[in-house]
């Protein structure tokens, strides 16, 4: 693994101030994403490093200040981060380490500022989400947030727009990330129940008998029909995921191995809901770090 000052010079980053910022977010991430770092650092060519770390930062500071409070309030707090976030990237002088990461990554890597627009455009969605009455409203979710967050980090690796395999990559990174997102809302079940929205739609818990009040109050109860329920949404999962498996071959053989990781240790993640589909509400689902940590050893034996 190369060391992360020498990323930050690979990257040309040169700027004592900047580089300590740059080292800040390399520790949030570091602390909050602990498989998805140690696969950068240890699988992504080291010039890209920063910038993909900078991506991720934004990404979770995003997610922070828009998913806390009542919708108002979230409403008010994107608003505000995204008049920051625009005047930072504009090149305004800011004192928040994450949009001046972001500022000098987007500087460095032009696409990224333009996948930050589409994000910050369709985080309004999130800002007010409590839930969805059908697949729909999932899918136009994913349409409109998850998968231009997705994009961020993804358009960093990508191909560019005006070769033959662009539109590939973005339809292998759409069915990507809905499956990612099915598994989240599932291996999150317990703690968005408490919080009194869910992300499996209305109508599948309808038609399973179940509903957030019978989920929080009677888990025992509720066992049977939300086996049945993980069953059906995780083979949903499944059938998207099987779409991915082509994406590393759309990108440059230096993000292969980042690549065919990322869909392994996703495929980890969902045989951990299914593992554990009947008791969610009390365990969650994760995979064994034992086993994440094979996944990435095999892709760093691959570059």
């Amino acid at each position: 693994m190369t060391r992360w000052p020498a990323a930050l010079t690979q990257a040309g980053i040169t700027d004592p101030q900047v580089r300590r910022s740059y080292d800040v977010q390399r520790t949030l991430v570091r602390r909050n994403r602990r498989e998805e770092y140690l696969a950068v650092r240890l699988l992504l060519p080291a010039r890209i490093h920063p910038a993909v770390i900078a991506a991720v930062a934004f990404m979770d500071e995003t997610d922070t200040r828009v998913d806390s409070g009542d919708i108002p309030a979230r409403q008010e707090a994107l608003r505000t981060w995204d008049r920051q976030t625009t005047e930072a990237l504009a090149g305004r002088p800011t004192e928040n380490e994450t949009l001046r990461t972001l500022a000098d990554a987007a500087r460095r890597h032009p696409v990224l500022g333009v996948r930050v627009r589409h994000f910050l455009d369709g985080a309004p969605v999130e800002a007010t989400w409590s839930g969805f009455a059908t697949d729909a409203d999932f899918q136009d979710y994913v349409d409109r947030y998850s998968l231009p967050a997705l994009m961020l980090t993804a358009s960093l690796i990508g191909p560019e727009p005006e070769s033959g395999h662009h539109e590939g990559f973005l339809h292998g990174c759409r069915r990507l990330v809905e499956a990612m997102q099915r598994t989240d809302f599932m291996a999150d079940l317990a703690e968005d129940v408490t919080e009194g929205r869910v992300g499996i739609p209305k109508d599948e818990l309808d038609r399973h008998g179940l509903d957030i009040d019978r989920l929080r109050d009677r888990p025992e109860e509720c066992a049977p029909a939300l086996a049945r329920l993980v069953d059906e949404e995780a083979a949903r999962a499944d059938a998207v995921l099987a779409e991915c498996r082509h994406l590393p071959d759309l990108v440059a053989p230096a993000y292969r191995p980042f690549l065919d990781t990322l869909i392994s240790v996703q495929a980890l993640r969902l045989d951990a809901v299914k593992a554990h589909r009947a008791t969610l509400l009390r365990t969650g689902a994760s995979p064994a770090t034992s086993a994440a940590l094979r996944v990435l050893w095999r892709g760093y034996r691959t570059r």
